[in-house]
């Protein structure tokens, strides 16, 4: 408190290179996006799978590999800053997918075209999350030694170029399953 006016000064901030990671939050944080890689991973499993023997088969099932190796950088990343995986966190994450499934696609008994848009559009959801978890952990590398700004620049370029992908994918998909054909007796007018 000063004498002269009896006003408080705050304490200045500590300069960049001496605060420290708030541990606690990193933690929570990390095991949220770990138990939404967990429903990511296994929802690009599930596509993958789903779009077998179609032309998307082949990318997604790269994609799927991907993203299943991206789950496991996070895991990597968290054992290097001595955070463990919180078991409930994962398990919510993977019922939560599993649940996801049971959605109503206007079909009964076989998979809907419309099943394979809203999966894209769910997979583009979770990389959009994964990458700012690839931001927030980046901008913590510069300084946090136990991070390697150059893995966390790896994991960006991936998942940017995995986002591109699911984009183009989506457009394709959307666009083949909400084209009609014409109906008879209406064919091109002058």
């Amino acid at each position: 408190m000063s004498h002269a006016t009896g006003t408080r000064h705050s304490p200045a901030p500590a300069p960049t290179s001496a605060r420290r990671t708030d541990t606690q939050l990193l933690s929570v944080y990390l095991n949220d996006h770990l138990a939404g890689a967990t429903a990511g991973t296994d929802r690009a499993r599930y596509l993958a799978r789903s779009c077998r023997g179609t032309d998307l088969g082949p990318t997604l099932e790269a994609i799927a590999g991907e993203i299943a190796k991206d789950r496991r950088s996070l895991t990597d990343l968290m054992h290097r800053l001595h955070i463990p995986a919180r078991r409930y966190k994962v398990g919510a994450g993977w019922a939560a997918e599993k649940l996801g499934r049971l959605k109503a696609n206007g079909r009964l008994v076989r998979r809907s075209p419309l099943s394979t848009v809203i999966e894209l559009e769910m997979l583009r959801v979770g990389v959009t999350g994964k990458i700012a978890c690839w931001e927030a952990l980046r901008q913590l590398a510069e300084t946090d030694e136990r991070l390697d700004p150059d893995v966390l620049d790896d994991l960006l370029s991936r998942g940017h170029r995995q986002l591109h992908t699911l984009e183009e994918l989506h457009r394709e998909q959307a666009a083949s399953t909400f084209r009609t054909a014409e109906p008879h007796g209406q064919g091109a007018l002058s």
